[in-house]
């Protein structure tokens, strides 16, 4: 508990950062469909730019996941957090200025843009940060918190977005996104495994610590050289059967919940006509059952069970919830599902956990970017299958 409690200024910076972008999400459909296809419940091209932009990110993430995390096992956690913090905060700021069609695709150019660098890399970072900090039979029910934390964000948000304006939603979401930033460069405490590279800026040689003469380019040529290659990820898959089955669960697994995210609610206004109200009241029962067995159940259930056994657990939850959302037949369905998001939300923490033991203290960013870059891999997947069966 006394590692756990050390950690608090990484929980309430994924708390900040957290409720900044998901407190968004309700408002975005209806901002989409405004810009894109005004008056009209139903709008097939909104679909298929959320998959396509969907697919972007995720092409962009499959590079830079691993690459930001090797990164961050050479030049520290935090001073790797300040790039993705900082990004996020400029597409929040487009829609807290106007939310017109010439500002929304503005948004939607500069949010696939650093959504690449942005999207998943607070999370491995976060998730590097805790196991650094935190014993391998801890660290389970720590993941499970962090998640946690992350959760009572999404409610948080969520709950605010239910009684705020499009326009006010995304100004507080600006504003607690800078906050979120600013908070982190000054409390969190740098977390560095390799600690003979703590005073070493990352674009500069290794060899004396100045900037050499040759130009802008040879001062990037030690991260170019930090960019893992397809045999550094082969190499690193093949160490540890149980690190390659972890990755073969996170791909699958992902492709499945990129499918559900990318047409969920575009299927709900459709089908059964939900308003952005509705939809937020859905994602804060989601929020309020996961956070819940995050926060309470897992912790406890981590100490009774092996991780194995809850990442099954959580992966049969998961198939019960797709399975009855497919034959949904009223509109009180999709919240009858809620009670599946109690075991679900184990499958994450599980998947970190499993891979963050098979190496060593000094590997952990490389192993979570490259489980993180897997993800992104399977989001790229996800919307070309969802998408053209979501627009029929």
């Amino acid at each position: 508990m006394e590692k756990l409690a050390g950690l608090s200024h990484l929980f309430v910076t994924v708390f900040l950062s957290s409720f900044a972008s998901l407190m968004v999400i309700p408002a975005i459909t209806d901002v989409t469909m405004s810009a894109v296809c005004p008056g009209k419940d139903e709008c097939s091209l909104a679909i298929y730019l959320s998959g396509f932009q969907q697919a972007i990110i995720g092409l962009g993430t499959v590079v830079m996941m691993p690459l930001i995390g090797n990164l961050s096992d050479q030049y520290g956690r935090k001073a790797l957090l300040t790039l993705p913090m900082t990004l996020s905060i400029i597409p929040l700021v487009i829609l807290a200025y106007s939310r017109t069609t010439t500002f929304f695709y503005a948004y939607y150019l500069l949010r696939t843009l650093t959504a690449m660098i942005c999207e998943g890399s607070i999370n491995c970072l976060a998730l590097a940060y805790v196991a650094d900090n935190v014993l391998e039979r801890q660290r389970t029910s720590a993941f499970g918190i962090l998640s946690g934390i992350a959760t009572a964000a999404f409610v948080c948000g969520t709950l605010a977005a239910r009684f705020l304006s499009t326009a006010s939603t995304f100004q507080v979401a600006a504003l607690v996104s800078m906050l979120a930033a600013v908070y982190m460069r000054i409390f969190l405490r740098e977390s560095l495994p390799n600690g003979e590279n703590l005073t070493r800026p990352i674009l500069k040689s290794g060899q004396d610590g100045h900037c050499q003469d040759d130009g802008d380019l040879s001062g990037l040529a030690p991260v170019l050289k930090k960019i893992p290659s397809i045999q550094d990820i082969t190499g690193l898959l093949k160490s540890s059967v149980t690190f390659s089955q972890a990755a073969v669960v996170a791909f699958f697994n992902s492709i499945a919940e990129g499918g559900m995210q990318a047409s969920i609610m575009y299927y709900l206004k459709a089908r059964f006509h939900f308003s952005k109200n509705q939809y937020a009241d859905l994602m804060l029962l989601l929020g309020i059952a996961g956070m819940a067995s995050q926060l309470v159940f897992m912790p406890l259930l981590a100490q009774l069970v092996a991780e194995e056994k809850l990442l099954a657990i959580g992966l049969l939850g998961g198939i019960a919830d797709a399975l009855l959302f497919s034959v949904a037949w009223s509109n009180w369905v999709p919240y009858a599902t809620t009670i599946f998001a109690v075991f679900m939300v184990f499958v994450p923490p599980c998947l970190r956990s499993i891979a963050s033991k098979q190496v060593g203290p000094t590997e952990q960013g490389k192993a979570q970017g490259c489980i993180s870059g897997i993800i992104s891999f399977a989001k790229i997947i996800s919307p070309l299958i969802y998408s053209p069966l979501t627009g029929m």
